[in-house]
């Protein structure tokens, strides 16, 4: 059981008790069990947990609302006012990742959240190297990065409520219509919990020798991805269309990279954006793009092709596609303009176009992926 949820809970009980409403020991404990069972992003939730949980008699409902309104708040709220939000001393804040607790700082001090330390300095550092700066020993410190923090973001959490054993949210009805069965008396509580989905990713890399510096690194990124969307298919082109899902098998990335620059075709070499994309589109597109598809192009936009093929092929599939993200290396200059030929037919049927220039560009493309 977390230890700051039962700080927490134990400072709003005080606060309770200071105002005297009166509350025992064997409920306060009821109300922590009933916190680590239901979603705390749910602020109704854990408001209606604790109403039955400590007992509230109804004279003291209007000071448990008060009460409770000034020591719970929705992360939500603190994504808004991020500034206010992190003033207010000893607030729940609930995120999309487990639970951060502000703890109550002292006279001077700044407040800091429970069980968030500083990152390593190495880390940050590898972050942010740009690509065409990292050595061989950085990608293999990437894969290991990569497998800590993409499992955080790639599961997106569904809207659909279904039946599940552990931890959920109270199923009243359920319950109580279980409890039918053994005179009334609840000894068994139902709980449903949000289904994960798998973002459905269609991945294609552009090979050619202007990606050469970064696409081992861009490819890293999307093997670390296909490990838990195991649906994700993965395409390469240059002047060409070259599907690599097949290819990828578990394994360590270097070795898994220099097998594909070995065996994909015109790997390092010329770029037709427009053919291979209209290639993808015609085999393709029917078959792995739909409405929860999310489609991803990675390319500098760097092509001496026809850029009217481009526009129709963007054009297709963003007909079909959820979400259309391109990332261009490129991108990490401030002084960046899409002015290339390619890039430019294509930005009309982008949905959100992002610099991919280092490991820190591409982490926050992942929320893009789950939303």
């Amino acid at each position: 059981m977390n230890a700051d949820l039962v700080f927490h809970l134990a400072r709003f009980t005080g606060a309770l008790r200071g105002r005297g409403v009166t509350i025992g020991i064997g409920d306060e404990v009821d109300g922590t069990r009933a916190l680590t069972l239901i979603d705390l992003g749910d602020r109704e939730e854990v408001r209606r947990a604790l109403l039955a949980t400590l007992k509230i008699r109804p004279r003291d409902r209007e000071v448990f609302e008060e009460i409770f309104n000034q020591h719970w708040s929705l992360a939500g709220a603190a994504a808004q006012e991020p500034r206010q939000q992190a003033r207010t001393r000893g607030n729940l804040v609930v995120g999309r990742r487990s639970p951060v607790y502000l703890a109550k700082n002292v006279e001077g001090e700044s407040e800091t959240p429970v069980g968030e330390t500083a990152a390593y300095s190495p880390e940050i550092a590898l972050r942010r190297k740009p690509f065409e700066k990292c050595s061989a020993k950085d990608l293999a410190d990437m894969e290991q990065l990569l497998s800590r923090w993409v499992p955080r973001w790639a599961v997106r959490r569904s809207r659909r409520l279904t039946p599940v054993k552990s931890r959920g949210v109270f199923d009243i009805r359920r319950s109580f219509r279980r409890a039918l069965a053994t005179g009334g008396e609840m000894l068994w509580v139902a709980r449903r919990g949000r289904a994960s989905d798998e973002p459905r990713l269609v991945v294609l890399c552009d090979t050619s020798g202007s990606m050469d510096v970064h696409v081992r690194f861009l490819l890293a990124f999307v093997l670390a991805l296909k490990k838990l969307a195991r649906g994700t298919e993965v395409f390469a082109f240059n002047t060409s269309l070259t599907r690599l899902t097949p290819w990828l098998t578990p394994g360590k990335i270097g070795h898994t990279l220099d097998r594909l620059a070995a065996s994909v075709p015109d790997w390092s070499g010329g770029t037709r954006i427009g053919e291979s994309l209209t290639e993808f589109v015609s085999k393709y597109g029917t078959e792995l793009i739909g409405a929860q598809s999310v489609v991803v192009i990675m390319s500098d936009g760097l092509d001496r092709g026809d850029t009217t093929l481009v526009a129709a092929a963007m054009r297709a599939i963003r007909s079909k596609a959820r979400r259309v993200v391109w990332l261009n290396p490129l991108a990490g200059d401030p002084r960046f303009e899409p002015t290339a030929r390619a890039m430019h037919a294509a930005m009309p049927f982008i949905d959100r176009f992002g610099p991919a220039h280092n490991l820190e560009s591409l982490e926050r493309l992942l929320p893009e992926l789950a939303a």
